[in-house]
């Protein structure tokens, strides 16, 4: 009788470590859910990050260029135009 009080306690230690161990996992699993929901929220916020950067080198960059043909436009225009002629001659 001893033998069997023995392994019902056994039995029952082991049941109380699956019990702990399946609610371990569960809360392991629910910390993961919401490392893995905020990541994907600083992930977006990056991407919406990295989209406002690179609509506004593009636009700099057309600023850039723009000045550079003004910047030409106004080069050409204020030579003298006898020495305009000689260049091309």
């Amino acid at each position: 009788m001893s033998e069997l009080h023995d392994i019902d306690r056994r039995v029952a230690v082991l049941e109380q470590i699956a019990a702990d161990t399946r609610q371990a996992l569960q809360d392991i699993r629910s910390e993961l859910r919401g490392l893995r929901e905020d990541v994907n929220r600083r992930l977006d916020t990056v991407d919406r990050r990295f989209a406002s950067l690179e609509s506004r080198a593009w636009r700099n960059f057309y600023w850039l260029i723009a000045g550079y043909a003004g910047l030409l436009a106004i080069i050409s225009v204020s030579r003298p135009r006898n020495e305009r002629l000689a260049t091309v001659s």
